[in-house]
């Protein structure tokens, strides 16, 4: 499902900042290049976002602004995610992945107990997918186990994380890109991820706990 946009007259509109501070926060990276999205309307392009993105990260600035510089709140909200490691203790803490999936983390790494941004993301984006109920346990762990084996190779390119599912069996790959997909019949397409949207909700997750 496409996420509900927000034009940016009614983002100025209903948050009272003003067009200059909202590109001020993009310049210093407190909101995603990503989130400004360009569409053509009658009167022309326009941009959009994301809005429930976007209002609850202004939110967050607003909150925030004056307790810290923008370039610290640079650093709330996009972390160098390869200096990121968290404890096991934090990521419960924070309720970033439900306990079936950190169970996972006990069975294959036998009680380690620090975890790397790569290796927590993998988790976070198939403990969604287990949650959306499009996926079973048994697929969420070699989704798991291929995100793992591949994604190091992509890490810092824009890429998608697709499963597709074809007479009972389960397939799952990363692609560099937005490519088209073309698929066999009879294949039907389970999930359609962009990694970057996952990362960035991530990092916001480790910067509110």
């Amino acid at each position: 499902m496409e996420p509900e946009l927000i034009s940016k007259k009614e983002l100025l509109e209903l948050t009272g900042i003003s067009y200059g501070q909202l590109y001020r926060w993009k310049r210093k990276k407190l909101i995603p290049e990503e989130w400004f999205i360009r569409k053509s309307t009658f009167t022309g392009q326009e941009t959009f976002f994301p809005k429930e993105k976007i209002l609850a990260r202004i939110e967050k600035i607003k909150e925030l602004k004056d307790e810290l510089s923008l370039d610290e709140l640079a650093g709330v909200f996009a972390p160098n995610p390869a200096a990121v490691v968290l404890t096991r203790e934090e990521i419960v803490k924070r309720h970033i992945v439900s306990d079936l999936v950190l169970q996972w983390l006990d069975d294959e790494w036998g009680g380690r107990q620090d975890v790397s941004f790569a290796e927590l993301l993998s988790l976070y984006i198939v403990d969604r997918l287990l949650r959306s109920g499009e996926i079973s346990i048994e697929e969420g762990k070699n989704i798991w186990r291929m995100f793992g084996s591949h994604y190091p190779k992509l890490q810092g390119k824009s890429c998608e994380l697709v499963v597709l599912r074809k007479m009972g069996v389960t397939v799952s790959f990363l692609v560099e890109g937005t490519a088209a997909l073309h698929v066999e019949e009879g294949a039907k397409l389970i999930a359609r991820l962009h990694v970057p949207t996952y990362i960035e909700e991530l990092k916001l997750a480790i910067s509110e706990g």
